[in-house]
């Protein structure tokens, strides 16, 4: 059995930055344990599996896998589906996807880049057992929401990039996203997020985390428009905005291998 499949670097203007994610388009769902082990035999932060919708409410289901788990929401293999699906059908500048925990989420061209609206999730100030700890850090604003999200706020971007965290202890903690942001210097925001109990230590550019990131930072700053920037080793640029309950993230792909993946 051959599956198409395609490697697109995500919030990405040129290879081997942003995140990648593989994309495997369906005619049919497989089993779940076949769609973990190709997730694990890609080994990277997501893939991507989008099957024809049957419903009215969208055009593609789809759902994500990393190495080790299914997740209820990720925002750069969501952008990187949205670019495999409207690279193949140029006459479409719109493409819905139906989730499972996530509703429906939507990717639109914009010029050279992408729209991605996802679900906005207002953190609230929380005790976070830990936390701090795990990222070697004395002091910090920490937020979380219930979907599984941490935010610890920092004093400064630098403090930010000189984070090394403990991740065993972060993975002790439970299967949340930990993010750690500050007020950015080149850009309005920087941030970096980790990921240790999903099998992945820090995530490289993440749509997800930005779903928490922009309602704290549009109250915070006062306007509803503002840039971001992941801080990982690859990196990536993300304009993000607050439109009532959703988060538009705006950003670039590039497709960096196609191919496809053989079920023996």
């Amino acid at each position: 059995m051959k599956l198409p499949f395609a490697q697109i670097d995500a919030f990405a203007d040129r290879p081997f930055t942003g995140n990648p994610a593989a994309v495997i388009p369906l005619d049919a769902w497989l089993g779940d344990d076949v769609l973990q082990a190709i997730a694990a035999e890609n080994n990277l932060s997501e893939t991507a599996f989008i099957v024809p919708d049957a419903s009215d409410d969208a055009d593609y289901e789809l759902r994500w896998f990393t190495p080790a788990v299914e997740v209820a929401l990720c925002g750069h293999a969501t952008l990187a589906s949205g670019h495999f699906v409207l690279t193949g059908e140029q006459n479409r500048d719109l493409v819905r996807f139906r989730t499972r925990k996530s509703g429906v989420l939507e990717v639109a061209r914009h010029g050279e880049c992408y729209l991605m609206a996802l679900p906005a999730y207002p953190p609230e100030p929380a005790t976070v057992p830990g936390l701090l700890e795990a990222l070697d850090v004395a002091n910090a604003q920490v937020l979380r929401h219930p979907r599984g999200y941490d935010l610890a706020v920092l004093d400064s971007a630098e403090a930010v990039l000189a984070l090394t965290p403990d991740f065993r202890a972060l993975a002790a903690i439970g299967d949340t996203l930990n993010i750690v942001t500050a007020a950015g210097t080149d850009t309005d925001i920087v941030s970096r997020v980790f990921a240790p109990a999903a099998g992945i230590d820090e995530d490289p550019v993440t749509g997800s985390a930005h779903a928490v990131l922009v309602p704290y930072w549009a109250e915070r700053l006062g306007r509803r428009q503002f840039s971001a920037y992941q801080a990982s080793r690859r990196g990536g640029h993300i304009e993000c905005e607050l439109s009532g309950d959703r988060a538009i993230l705006s950003g670039k792909c590039v497709t960096v291998i196609e191919g496809e993946f053989r079920l023996g």
